[in-house]
């Protein structure tokens, strides 16, 4: 009998401690406190965090590492199929700009109905205000505005608006394009050296529309792009002035 209980008790002891190995800490709410962890994490995920980790770094140096690493994984096959969203407007975004406003716009150099479309502005007017050029222009900031911010191209986000209010994006290409097409225009002999301003302005209008749809589409659809960020290039500038000035006093010494 006392070789039956002693095994008894040897077993019943092997359970507790069993038990005891295997029972997962209590969350102190009467719930266990184990997460449940995904099997899988999808490149969808990794850029929502990253995205949530860029608002709060504090330093430049931090916020060139976050978005390196955004970069890279966007090169990922799919990636650039997954993040869809833009909210930084950098240098190579400005070259974009340009190069799709060229493109689009240069056909029309020399198509004479340039001309006929920039007399019909200047002659219909109504009590001495040209309102179809006046339309001409409302059209060209509204259907810039509508292909950034509206068609599902790309999620555009406007970070840091001019003002609070104005998105930099739309200035920007609206101001790429506008100087894309007076400057071809005038290049190209079009306006016959600004004789009659309202006239040659009415007829770079004609272009502009053409150059701010490139544009827009230039800047836009190759994605979230490299570059330095608008915002900190006065920083970055200084940063470089201030190295060259330490190199030179390092010489001098």
């Amino acid at each position: 009998m006392t070789d039956d209980g002693a095994k008894r008790g040897s077993e019943t002891g092997q359970v507790q401690q069993s038990g005891t190995e295997t029972a997962e800490p209590d969350g102190g709410d009467g719930t266990h406190g184990t997460e449940e962890i995904p099997d899988e994490t999808s490149i969808s995920d990794v850029l929502t965090q990253l995205e949530e980790l860029e608002e709060t770094v504090d330093t430049h140096e931090e916020l060139k590492e976050v978005r390196d690493v955004q970069l890279a994984i966007e090169r990922l096959p799919g990636g650039a199929f997954v993040s869809k969203r833009i909210d930084r407007y950098t240098t190579r975004d400005v070259a974009e700009g340009f190069v799709g406003s060229i493109i689009i716009s240069l056909p029309l150099l020399v198509e004479d109905g340039v001309y006929d479309i920039g007399d019909h502005f200047v002659a219909n007017t109504v009590g001495g205000v040209p309102v179809w050029l006046l339309g001409n222009l409302a059209f060209i900031v509204l259907m810039t505005w509508g292909l950034l911010y509206w068609a599902d191209f790309r999620d555009v986000h406007s970070k840091n608006p001019i003002g609070g209010l104005v998105p930099r994006r739309l200035v920007a290409v609206l101001l790429i394009s506008l100087c894309t097409a007076t400057t071809t225009m005038t290049l190209w002999g079009r306006v016959e050296g600004w004789s009659e301003p309202d006239v040659a302005f009415a007829r770079v209008s004609v272009i502009w529309a053409a150059a701010a749809f490139g544009a827009a589409l230039g800047d836009i659809l190759p994605g979230q792009s490299t570059g330095t960020d608008l915002g900190d290039v006065p920083e970055e500038v200084a940063s470089g002035i201030e190295d060259i000035r330490e190199s030179r006093s390092g010489e001098k010494r």
